[in-house]
């Protein structure tokens, strides 16, 4: 089991940045991709962005690249996502996930992960 708990989210003006960062505990953290999903209202959740476990392959929906980049620390069992150039269309609940990935195009898909966190609000007003 992993248990994972985001925080940093909250509500910011278009333009601004924000940083969520999700802290794992339980089983060896380094052993799982890590991933970042969203969920507005009435949409489904929706990948943002994903690291390998070791850090040294990043993923990103297109419509984040460029503004978003995440980050991951091993010894510290956190995966981070600094979010730039806000937009109030990134306005959602964040997800973090955990999962054991060997192939890339699995980083995309939710059915992947097999932990997630409860989320942390990011609302981007115009």
């Amino acid at each position: 089991q992993v248990q994972l708990s985001e925080s940093g989210g909250g509500l910011v003006q278009a333009g601004d940045s924000l940083r969520l960062s999700c802290a794992a505990s339980g089983r060896p953290f380094s052993a799982y991709a890590m991933g970042w999903f969203r969920q507005a209202p009435g949409k489904e959740r929706e990948f943002v962005s994903a690291i390998r476990w070791s850090g040294d392959n990043t993923y990103y929906s297109d419509s984040v690249k460029g503004r978003f980049t995440i980050s991951r620390d091993n010894a510290k069992n956190t995966v981070n996502l600094q979010m730039n150039s806000l937009k109030p269309e990134d306005t959602a609940v964040y997800f973090c996930a955990a999962g054991v990935i060997y192939y890339s195009g699995h980083y995309y898909s939710p059915n992947s992960y097999n932990f997630w966190g409860q989320g942390t609000q990011v609302t981007v007003s115009s």
